[in-house]
């Protein structure tokens, strides 16, 4: 029985650290046509905030699409437990 109860700490345990949650929202959207192009810029950080030491701005994912005139803007947030944790701005445009 107490062989039963460690496998199954365990197990949620594991379960419990590898879990992730991703989520994209929708930043900003202009009156522009959206473009075929598309741009982005991504900062990983470790503990939720700290740490980041990359450019995942509006303008560097625009930069990085090639793209001069943005149509929308998204933003997708991905984090494993809260402990590392990864932003992404994804930019459409022309």
């Amino acid at each position: 029985m107490l062989k039963s109860i460690k496998f199954f700490t365990v197990t949620i345990a594991l379960i419990s650290l590898l879990s992730s949650c991703s989520l994209t929202l929708p930043i900003n959207a202009t009156s522009n046509p959206v473009g075929s192009k598309v741009g982005r810029a991504t900062a990983q950080g470790y503990f939720t905030v700290l740490f980041f030491n990359q450019d995942a701005s509006i303008q560097k994912a625009a930069k990085n699409g090639g793209i001069t005139t943005i149509s929308t803007v998204d933003l997708k947030r991905t984090s494993i437990m809260g402990l590392y944790v990864t932003y992404e701005t994804i930019v459409t445009g022309e």
